[in-house]
């Protein structure tokens, strides 16, 4: 039976490395759409585009030559033959993937991508058809609202700062913490103007991680999937 998971939620809460862990643990594809977005602020940088122009990112968009690697043992992400895996993560891609995350019709693009590599997992593809787990901003409202299951993992600000500052400084002192604030915050505020992840839709379920580690967060979300399809972790 192919198995669609679908999880959104903002910066910090911990959804990549969770949903990671729940397609590993599932045997299913991982897809993190929030890396296409990455990777498409990347190539309009790398093409010269400016992010200001809402046309020239949205065609460049459209002309995007991505590839997305769905092994959850370990994903890849290539532009035009180019492993931009570790590019895509870097503090300028940060500052500027709003730019792209708000462009309504780049958004629609990449949505479209969203869904195609969604139903060919659902036919075959990487998971030989047993399913994917996929996590962004709008999966379960916009990209595949129609998934078996649909978790919006939240976690509290204290919480989703100090996550990332230890991801990205090795530490939650007061100066990571400063100096991830603006990645955070100030981007969920950006793209919260275009899609609603603080909120669970009717019919999503809440996971709140602030109190959990990464495996008891695993835990919540596979109890989750459990009760929604009845498939064992």
């Amino acid at each position: 039976m192919s198995t669609v998971v679908a999880v959104d939620g903002p910066s910090g809460s911990g959804k990549s490395s969770v949903s990671r862990q729940v397609a590993r643990r599932l045997g299913l594809a991982y897809l993190d759409t929030g890396a296409m977005y990455r990777a498409a602020t990347w190539w309009c940088l790398d093409q010269g585009v400016p992010l200001t122009d809402h046309r020239a990112v949205a065609d460049a968009v459209r002309d995007l030559p991505l590839a997305m690697g769905l092994d959850p043992e370990g994903p890849t992400v290539v532009v035009d033959g180019r492993d931009v895996g570790v590019a895509i993560r870097t503090t300028e891609i940060s500052s500027h993937v709003s730019a792209v995350a708000t462009n309504l019709d780049a958004r629609t693009e990449l949505g479209r991508r969203q869904r195609a590599v969604i139903d060919a997992e659902r036919d075959g593809g990487w998971s030989d058809g047993r399913g994917v787990v996929a996590e962004g901003r709008d999966i379960t409202t916009v990209v595949a609202p129609d998934a078996d299951v649909r978790v919006l993992l939240t976690a509290s600000q204290d919480a989703r700062l100090a996550r990332r500052a230890r991801e990205l400084h090795g530490t939650d002192d007061a100066a990571a913490i400063s100096a991830t604030h603006d990645q955070v915050v100030r981007r969920d505020a950006d793209d919260s103007t275009v899609v609603q992840f603080h909120v669970a839709a009717d019919g999503v379920v809440t996971v709140d991680s602030s109190e959990l580690d990464l495996e008891q967060t695993v835990d919540a979300v596979l109890r989750v999937v459990e009760q929604s399809v009845g498939r064992p972790a």
